[in-house]
């Protein structure tokens, strides 16, 4: 027989699961962000005598591939996390074990950390390139 919830407990899992909702989209958003970053750094839009400019975008694309280890990383870990969610909602529960919130109290953490690195690497790479974008020569025609 099922047994009813707290409902503390019960808007605790709630708030997990809007949690890992969140993150979800988030890294979704993350992975068009990181697809886009890098058509920037490979295409050839860039100034080419900057000083120390292939060492500069290559440096940055390395960056992106850990950041993108690291969103594998932090997917499977929610993967697991929401699993472990869906069986104690589905035994109404009874599972529930106050690791698991600080558990995910950890990933909270973890995935936080990720967004503010990852904040930080964009604008690092968006101010260097925005700096060295080849300028437009000549009158634009207008017809």
């Amino acid at each position: 027989m099922k047994t009813a919830a707290r409902p503390s407990l019960e808007k605790e899992l709630k708030e997990i699961h809007l949690d890992i909702l969140d993150w979800k989209s988030s890294l979704q958003f993350i992975q068009r962000e990181i697809h886009f970053i890098n058509q920037l750094l490979n295409s050839y839009v860039f100034e080419p005598n900057t000083p120390n400019l292939f060492e500069r975008l290559q440096e940055y694309k390395e960056q992106i591939i850990v950041a993108e280890e690291e969103i594998k990383n932090i997917n499977r870990s929610i993967r697991k996390h929401e699993s472990v969610l869906g069986g104690m909602l589905e035994f109404d529960f009874i599972s529930y074990d106050h690791s698991y919130y600080q558990e995910h109290v950890l990933m909270k953490m973890t995935f936080d950390d990720f967004c503010k690195n990852f904040r930080e690497l964009k604008a690092n790479i968006f101010n260097y390139t925005g700096n060295i974008l080849k300028k437009k020569r000549g009158k634009v025609k207008i017809k």
